[in-house]
């Protein structure tokens, strides 16, 4: 029980600090959005973001699970990051990074959401936003901006209630 409550508030954290990044990534600050993003995977993870980004997209669940030890609760707070991360390349005019970066988002939010007993409204919501961005990063590289999501949820449950 603890437990869950301690990775719930750490998931919650980082939400927290993704909306704080996203902000500076919309007011042109890439830089230092993206050292803060660095920052986040060490701090959260204890493993640069070179660790997670080199794991090929069809490997991280079992590798991270299995081989590292990771818990469901750290996957998700991979997938935040490399959501933000997809956010920065798009940002930056790296479709190609972006891309990449939401199919591995992608890829994580969806094996949480299969894991999990619960049902997560702000996840669900999210999941929308990355295949979404997916599909218009495939289509012409450009997301329409009512289909991109400037703003995470917040919520004092997992729920979203």
């Amino acid at each position: 029980m603890y437990q869950k409550d301690y990775v719930l508030r750490m998931i919650e954290m980082i939400r927290e600090l993704i909306m704080g990044i996203l902000g500076l990534i919309k007011k042109g600050d890439l830089d230092i959005a993206g050292e803060k993003i660095d920052n986040l995977y060490y701090d959260f993870l204890k493993e640069d973001s070179a660790f997670f980004t080199s794991i090929p997209a069809g490997e991280l669940t079992e590798k991270l699970l299995q081989e590292h030890n990771y818990t469901h609760g750290h996957l998700e707070i991979l997938a935040w990051l490399f959501d933000a991360e997809a956010e920065l390349e798009l940002a930056r005019g790296n479709r190609k990074m972006s891309l990449e970066f939401s199919r591995k988002s992608l890829i994580l939010f969806e094996f949480i959401e299969n894991e999990q007993k619960s049902y997560s409204f702000d996840r669900e919501g999210k999941l929308k936003m990355i295949r979404n961005r997916i599909k218009s990063l495939k289509e012409d590289g450009r997301p329409k901006i009512d289909e991109r999501s400037e703003e995470i949820p917040r919520s004092g449950t997992e729920d979203g209630s």
